[in-house]
């Protein structure tokens, strides 16, 4: 056990630790911001609100209905949780956004430094864990043979799904069970491999629009997801900054939390106009409007900043050892702005 926290947590934190020398430095200032930097993301479906704030200047308008007309936003383009970890600590960034299990592993390390805290959800919605094999019915079925694509080998959300299904068929010593049928590679190049039929990977844990794409074609079907896994919805993306932020800057803060809350109201309102800025934003994607569209109404998809699941992914991950610290509640990874929410 003691080798599988070890290398959860090493391939999480990446470095990130030792840019929390660099806050002090990165956060020297303690006047008011005139200007926030926030990272888009890795892109897709789940960091859409922050993609909808930036398209209509939401901080900026919340902003000025809070007297600060003159705070601006620097939208970066950066993604991928250990780089913005390491951009957070080092003061580089203000916010970032992330799956709850990269968050997490950063909260527990920075409780007796800088303090990360979650500001809000983004979106709640499942992953899919689709296969091109006929052999492949359940995880057990996974021979030398198999190789499942994730965005991140042990501490994605997939990873960490397959390893809450090994441990509760196998004990939690075997919870890496499946770690090794895993290879890491971005949701687009799985999706060419699953479509082309080419190359030893044969399944792909994916999140929407890809699940969507793959499942079109004759011979793809899914074996599970990961809210069968979570017992219902579960958040996907979630938006954390540092305590020292929140307390130097609170008009900026709220300003940022009531513009998610108006980006995730127009995305249910109006998800043809989503759709056109998800696909300007990231390229397009080979997805056509009506395809976005069809992803953004679907039922198990949901644009809230309120926490779904949280506890359960906090739980399993100090079962196992990658999280020094348990959380009583779903409250003490938030700062106090949402507390009224039903969240879990």
């Amino acid at each position: 056990m003691r080798a599988l926290r070890d290398k959860l947590r090493s391939a999480v934190l990446a470095g990130a630790l030792f840019s929390v020398a660099l806050v002090t430095i990165g956060c020297a200032r303690d006047e008011v911001r005139s200007e926030i930097r926030i990272p888009l993301g890795a892109g897709g479906v789940g960091f859409l609100p922050l993609m909808m704030m930036r398209e209509f200047d939401l901080i900026e308008k919340h902003a000025e209905l809070l007297g600060r007309a003159d705070l601006r936003v620097r939208w970066i383009d950066l993604g991928g949780p250990a780089i913005m970890n390491d951009a957070l600590l080092s003061g580089s960034v203000d916010f970032i956004a992330a799956g709850p299990p990269a968050f997490l592993t950063l909260w527990d390390r920075t409780r007796d430094s800088v303090q990360v805290g979650g500001v809000a959800a983004m979106a709640s919605l499942p992953m899919y864990l689709n296969t091109r094999s006929d052999r492949l019915r359940t995880l057990d079925d996974l021979s030398d043979q198999d190789k499942i694509a994730v965005t991140a080998i042990k501490v994605s959300i997939p990873a960490i799904i397959m390893q809450m299904v090994a441990a509760s068929r196998y004990g939690v010593e075997q919870a890496d069970r499946f770690d090794r049928h895993t290879v890491t590679m971005t949701h687009a190049d799985a999706l060419v491999t699953m479509l082309s039929a080419a190359g030893e990977v044969n399944a792909h844990f994916t999140s929407p629009p890809f699940h969507q794409r793959e499942i079109r074609k004759p011979g793809i079907r899914t074996l599970m997801s990961s809210d069968e896994v979570m017992g219902g919805a579960t958040t996907f993306t979630m938006l954390s900054t540092t305590a020292r932020f929140r307390s130097e800057n609170p008009d900026a803060y709220a300003a940022v939390l009531a513009a998610l809350e108006e980006a995730n109201a127009m995305i249910r309102a109006d998800p043809a106009t989503a759709a056109r800025v998800l696909i300007e934003a990231d390229g397009g994607g080979g997805f056509t409007p009506d395809e976005i569209v069809a992803v953004l109404e679907d039922p198990d998809i949901e644009f809230t900043t309120t926490p779904q699941n949280v506890m359960k992914y906090a739980t399993f991950m100090h079962e196992i050892g990658s999280l020094d610290r348990l959380p009583d509640s779903w409250r003490d990874l938030f700062f106090a702005d949402i507390h009224a929410a039903p969240g879990s």
